[in-house]
């Protein structure tokens, strides 16, 4: 009962109890590699267990209420926004319909046009440490981007990774028009892998940034730490009120590498994470959580750690970017070099996961919403571990169902 309904009258209280009541019996009738960036390594699951399954925890009674998306989807490739992208790591659309991106080894971060796909360097962002899986990473643009023009990107410096905000000054000439960083957050775990990097305002306006464990395994279970975490904190940097830790940044925990963070239509938070040899995950975020790292990998009988979702075989997935788009999740996958789209009911996969552009654009970074059925889609062939082809690495535009 919220503060207002303190105050409601002793009937209003009775019809309120009574139309509940009509309600909970309605919806009782209804109801009848290491994975890490690369995705690389180790078994893929092993015997004849499936490359990707689901499992529910949620309520049935309350998720019989949900509307549910069909059992299969579909993506058609609209159009290549985009090509010649070096690195390519974030996106954030503008609100006059161009992208940034950031390029993870370059340290630079540039507009591209959503029409024409012309690229427009904003700045080199200073202080990026780019190596291994480190470098510029998640881009975000401030709540209040409309008037104060800023920037937020997650990066790895020299000493560690951190969030620092930049003022876009587009007046000024290409190449000049990134002020300079301020830091927002700092102190979070670096290493040769596991950075995390993945960073986004909710619909609370408060700053989410999935980290790794940086390869410190031990880190994932500590409250202390900001490694294999996912944190929430104000624009400002601070821990954002009402966090399940006292005085702390931490949201949840018990996560390996998380690097895809989405919200759905009802404002629920859900994380993708690299798995090490057996499986990779897709989570239902809870204030407070424990994920299981390093003592579970995919689900888990221990009772107080909680169970993805889905989860996949290794080589099937190597999560990074996640959105949300026509009631399901989609899943950029490294490895796998696949799309995966999770229809959802509620907190639970109402269907077994499906592939889609499975091979066709090499290995997918980051997936954003594009409004409505449409969707984003970055590849990631020049990193390294890619195969890339002329054209690389590019920004899609799909259409989903």
């Amino acid at each position: 009962m919220n503060s207002r309904s303190h105050r409601v009258e002793g009937t209003e209280i009775v019809q309120r109890r009574a139309v509940s009541a009509v309600l909970a019996a309605t919806a009782l009738l209804v109801t009848a590699g290491c994975s890490s960036d690369d995705g690389g390594g180790g078994a893929s699951g092993g015997g004849t267990t499936p490359s990707s399954s689901t499992t529910s925890e949620a309520s049935p009674t309350r998720q019989a209420a949900e509307e549910t998306p069909p059992a299969k989807g579909s993506v058609k490739v609209l159009r290549t926004a985009a090509t010649g992208l070096d690195t390519p790591w974030g996106l954030a659309p503008l609100p006059d319909g161009d992208l940034l991106v950031s390029s993870r080894d370059q340290a630079t971060i540039t507009r591209v046009d959503g029409e024409t796909g012309k690229k427009t360097e904003l700045g080199e962002v200073p202080g990026v440490s780019p190596a291994g899986e480190g470098g510029l990473m998640g881009l975000a643009l401030s709540p209040d981007y409309a008037s104060d023009h800023m920037v937020y990107a997650y990066f790895t410096s020299a000493s560690d990774n951190r969030v620092v905000r930049m003022l876009y000054e587009e007046g000024k000439p290409s190449g000049e028009q990134l002020g300079a960083p301020d830091t927002v957050f700092k102190g979070i775990p670096k290493g040769y892998i596991h950075n995390g990097g993945r960073i986004a305002f909710g619909p609370d306006k408060m700053l989410y940034a999935g980290t790794g464990e940086s390869g410190n395994t031990g880190l994932s279970q500590d409250e202390k730490s900001l490694g294999g975490k996912i944190l929430r904190l104000t624009p400002d940097g601070e821990p954002a009120p009402g966090n399940p830790f006292p005085d702390s940044p931490v949201y949840s925990l018990g996560h390996r590498n998380v690097q895809g963070l989405a919200w759905d239509s009802k404002q629920r938070l859900f994380a993708s994470e690299f798995g090490q040899d057996t499986w990779d995950e897709l989570n239902a975020i809870e204030p407070g959580g424990n994920y299981g790292w390093p003592e579970a990998e995919g689900r888990s009988d221990e009772g107080d750690f909680r169970n993805p979702l889905a989860q996949w075989a290794t080589d099937d997935a190597s999560p990074s970017g996640i959105a949300y788009a026509e009631g399901s999740i989609w899943m950029a996958g490294l490895k796998g070099q696949r799309l995966w789209r999770i229809p959802l009911k509620g907190t639970e996969a109402s269907a077994d996961p499906q592939a889609f552009l499975e091979g066709e654009y090499g290995r997918l970074r980051t997936v954003v919403s594009a409004g409505g059925d449409k969707l984003w889609v970055v590849t990631s062939n020049t990193d390294g571990r890619g195969d890339p082809k002329e054209g690389d690495d590019r920004i899609l535009q799909v259409q989903v169902s």
